[in-house]
């Protein structure tokens, strides 16, 4: 779910997936975990499908054509000032709010917070500059903030 933006997506790549690890069991050597390789598979295949539909989506990097939720959003949102609160916010409400970011920055931001891929990683995997997986990072995180803030806000 945290790659698509609806569950019909997240359930065609997860079918795939599973094809693929059934058809693949053969490969696994046994070095490192089964969950750990199968995962693998699966996050290969997330961003595959992010590079085969890329062109029908902005061009990452593109300041212009990039959508951004709000314009008060601050530079970093580890940075707390006096006035945040802190909230108890659910797996789902995060999985939700991943959903409405745009392609580009939902598949960079999973790649460097739950992958642990560096920009340069990110860039030689989705075929983009360091500065743009950088751009679509912060502007994640940005729009993120925004989003989790306006849903707690509605639900208070």
């Amino acid at each position: 779910m945290r790659y698509t933006r609806d569950s019909d997506q997240a359930s065609d790549v997860l079918q795939e997936g599973f094809l693929k690890v059934f058809n693949s069991l053969d490969k696994f050597t046994g070095i490192g975990t089964f969950e750990g390789w199968m995962r693998r598979i699966m996050v290969n295949l997330s961003i595959d499908r992010y590079r085969r539909l890329k062109n029908d989506w902005i061009l990452l990097g593109d300041e212009n054509g990039i959508e951004k939720i709000g314009d008060d959003a601050t530079d970093d949102w580890e940075e707390a000032d006096e006035h945040d609160e802190i909230y108890d916010i659910t797996p789902e409400q995060i999985i939700d709010a991943m959903q409405q970011l745009t392609p580009a920055y939902r598949t960079v931001f999973n790649l460097y917070v739950y992958e642990d891929y560096t920009h340069q990683d990110i860039a030689e995997t989705l075929g983009i500059s360091v500065g743009s997986s950088k751009s679509n990072y912060a502007n994640a995180k940005k729009n993120m903030k925004k989003l989790l803030t306006k849903n707690l806000h509605a639900t208070k």
